[in-house]
């Protein structure tokens, strides 16, 4: 069994989004130039500086109502694309994350920054296997703080 598997959101919840023309908070949905890093939430490929768009939306990763909800701004492609598929490896292009352990009542229990010189598959499985308590893991940026992708246990 693989020790972790890499839950991106869906293309399926985005169409709905590009659809509606507003995000889950009422927002309107903004496409812009893309101006600096960060991946596409659905494809977890780095969007390209003075080449590609994006849709900037408002987000929220989370099914329970409570403190940490920490909705925020995250970037997809204004196309419909492929979701990410090596869903057992932690997508190679992000080189730096802060990762968030949560429980099975959605409270923070753990959280640490993984950084560039470290492998970041190695961190994830050592994380799960040492931290009974953490559900799954949330990577956020560890410049923007912005929500990337859910890792649950394999």
């Amino acid at each position: 069994m693989k020790p972790f598997k890499i839950v991106p959101l869906s293309n399926e919840w985005a169409k709905k989004i590009r659809a509606a023309g507003q995000d889950e908070f009422g927002h309107p949905v903004v496409e812009e130039a893309v101006t600096s890093g960060g991946p596409c939430r659905i494809t977890l490929r780095q969007f390209k500086p003075g080449v590609d768009k994006r849709l900037v939306i408002s987000h929220s990763p989370f099914e329970i109502d409570n403190a940490y909800n920490q909705p925020g701004p995250i970037y997809i492609s204004p196309d419909d694309v492929e979701e990410y598929q090596d869903v057992h490896r932690f997508p190679p292009e992000i080189k730096r994350i802060t990762l968030i352990g949560y429980n099975t009542d959605q409270w923070m229990v753990f959280t640490r920054v993984v950084g560039e010189q470290e492998n970041i598959d190695e961190v994830i499985a050592r994380v799960l296997d040492e931290n009974p308590k953490v559900a799954y893991l949330h990577a956020r940026s560890t410049t923007a703080c912005c929500y990337l992708c859910r890792i649950e246990r394999g």
